[in-house]
């Protein structure tokens, strides 16, 4: 397993941050594999894959640097640079396409594991790169940025508002089961590949959430900052394809159970209205009558307030859930 050494002092600066870029990428891995993990991307591979495959058919050695920088273990870095605070795309990308040649070709032989094809033996590859994400960022991506950000930023939030609760083991040990945890002794377990440890102690650290649910890999400025890519969290990521319980859509109403469904992680009246497509008006009216029967609770987390579900109505999916097995 690959895993990162760090004092407590980095990991409590430890900080969240949304990526237009990580997001595109993730999306490139999505058209690259072909397989949607839930209905929502399956439509979204309907839509869109068709014009990726066209547009590699027209541009091989576009497709070969396709094929050689997603590796079975391993993503060719310069593909992958390290996510800072604040930066829209164009700034993000001009990173890919500002990768010195040479450090291209050398990232794709770690993701091959083994020589490199002699039609990527050119100095081109970052500039090939750069535009590839850019088709993606602006035919596949950009039209739903709005949307995306808002549960991007729903996963953020709950994610923060964990913190205080269960601490940062909690959360990271929550990022991606199996791949992600605090494995104590000042070790942080990044993925599964049996690389040598790094010691970034002291150096910025990021946790970058995507909405594509097989997205995930690490990516670093040596030294200076690393970065945690995951997927958010399902719920939020497959949303349009979630119905409430048969039996908790009749209590409540299907769109009143929906907002509930939806709060076992904290998240504010605007990212509920993102998230599940309601009016802002119907949504507060709805958290208004979850409050009132005591199966919410509302906090406030800086500018935000955030909407969570009491025990109450945890008992009440819970059992809307059995209802519906049982039937």
């Amino acid at each position: 397993m690959g895993w990162w050494q760090l004092d407590a002092d980095t990991l409590a600066r430890g900080r969240f941050v949304i990526s237009p870029l990580a997001e595109t990428f993730a999306a490139l891995w999505l058209l690259h594999t072909g397989s949607g993990a839930h209905p929502g991307e399956r439509d979204w591979l309907t839509a869109h894959l068709p014009g990726y495959r066209a547009l590699l058919a027209s541009e091989p050695v576009t497709a070969r640097l396709v094929q050689a920088g997603l590796g079975r273990n391993w993503t060719a870095d310069f593909l992958t640079p390290a996510p800072r605070p604040g930066e829209d795309f164009a700034t993000e990308v001009a990173r890919v396409r500002a990768a010195r040649p040479a450090d291209a070709r050398a990232h794709l032989l770690l993701s091959l594991e083994g020589p490199l094809p002699a039609v990527l033996e050119r100095d081109d590859l970052p500039e090939r790169a750069a535009a590839l994400l850019e088709w993606v960022w602006a035919q596949t991506v950009r039209p739903t940025w709005e949307r995306r950000r808002k549960v991007l930023e729903a996963d953020v939030l709950a994610r923060t508002a964990r913190v205080s609760r269960d601490g940062w083991a909690g959360v990271l040990d929550s990022l991606r089961p199996g791949r992600t945890r605090w494995l104590g002794d000042s070790r942080l377990q990044v993925n599964l590949q049996a690389y040598p440890p790094r010691d970034i102690t002291g150096a910025e650290l990021f946790f970058v959430p995507v909405t594509p649910q097989r997205g995930g890999w690490v990516c670093w400025e040596d030294g200076l900052r690393y970065a945690k890519v995951y997927p958010c969290a399902g719920s939020l990521a497959w949303h349009r394809d979630r119905s409430a319980p048969a039996a908790l859509a009749t209590l409540l109403g299907p769109a009143r159970a929906s907002v509930l469904l939806l709060l076992d992680s904290p998240m504010s009246t605007t990212q509920l209205t993102a998230v599940t497509g309601q009016t802002l008006g119907s949504v507060g009216r709805h958290l208004k009558v979850l409050l009132d029967a005591g199966l919410l609770v509302r906090r406030r987390a800086g500018r935000s307030v955030l909407y969570e579900r009491t025990a109450a109505g945890d008992g009440l999916v819970a059992a809307g859930r059995s209802a519906g097995t049982a039937g």
